[in-house]
């Protein structure tokens, strides 16, 4: 390997490490507590080596929303070819999968968001974070409008299912940190669990469930879903 790659791939690396440290810190401590001297000493970098990589700590959460939004991205197209090839509830089980496997992890980068365009610290990058939602909603919405057409699913407008699909998930998240709700729910994997299935199959006027791949038997007995 040549020393300009190798060089690139070192400045990688350690942006990862920036991102991944920062994350870390957030979960530990929340956003308004953490700084960018934390982030330095959890990587174990001087603090002006990330500014070489960052401009600001907005900057860096920033990046961890984009990421975010990009690995449901790859989860969505993945998903739309396996319904394509009869998988149908694939699409549903991507999404939900992908934002429900860590409640903590969505809930912050809920909030994050929030404070980011309360604040209009970051207009531009918020513009493509919104930019590649909205491309996964209208993925996910071309796979209702087939459904629908094909008899599957209730007819309403094609955004009212993507919609419930984050009020959904909104409210499942908040449900898994309530305190309010806390003697009530004895098994909050188990909920989590039960909103995902009510997800998947919401609309349904098939008469039937479609089989969910989701549940077929794994090696080691898991479903291959997670909630931290």
């Amino acid at each position: 390997m040549d020393k300009a790659k190798e060089k690139v791939q070192r400045f990688r690396a350690r942006e990862q490490r920036i991102l991944d440290a920062a994350l870390e810190l957030l979960l530990e401590h929340g956003e308004e507590k953490v700084t960018v001297e934390q982030i330095a000493e959890r990587v174990d970098i001087g603090k002006g080596t990330i500014y070489k990589h960052f401009i600001s700590k907005t900057e860096i959460y920033m990046r961890l929303l984009m990421d975010y939004e990009k690995a449901l991205t790859e989860r969505i197209k993945a998903a739309v070819a396996s319904a394509e090839k009869g998988d149908i509830t694939a699409p549903a089980r991507a999404y939900f999968e992908s934002r429900m496997a860590d409640p903590a992890k969505d809930r912050l980068f809920q909030r994050l968001e929030e404070k980011i365009i309360a604040l209009n610290l970051a207009p531009e990058m918020i513009a493509d974070l919104h930019a590649i939602r909205n491309s996964n909603a209208e993925a996910l919405n071309r796979v209702f409008e087939r459904r629908m057409d094909e008899g599957m699913l209730k007819r309403v407008p094609a955004y009212f299912y993507y919609s419930t699909y984050w009020a959904l998930v909104q409210g499942a998240v908040e449900l898994y940190h309530s305190r309010s709700f806390a003697d009530v729910i004895q098994d909050r994997e188990g909920l989590m669990e039960f909103i995902m299935d009510v997800g998947v199959h919401i609309g349904d006027v098939s008469g039937r469930r479609a089989p969910d791949q989701s549940q077929a038997p794994q090696p080691g007995g898991s479903s291959g879903s997670s909630f931290g």
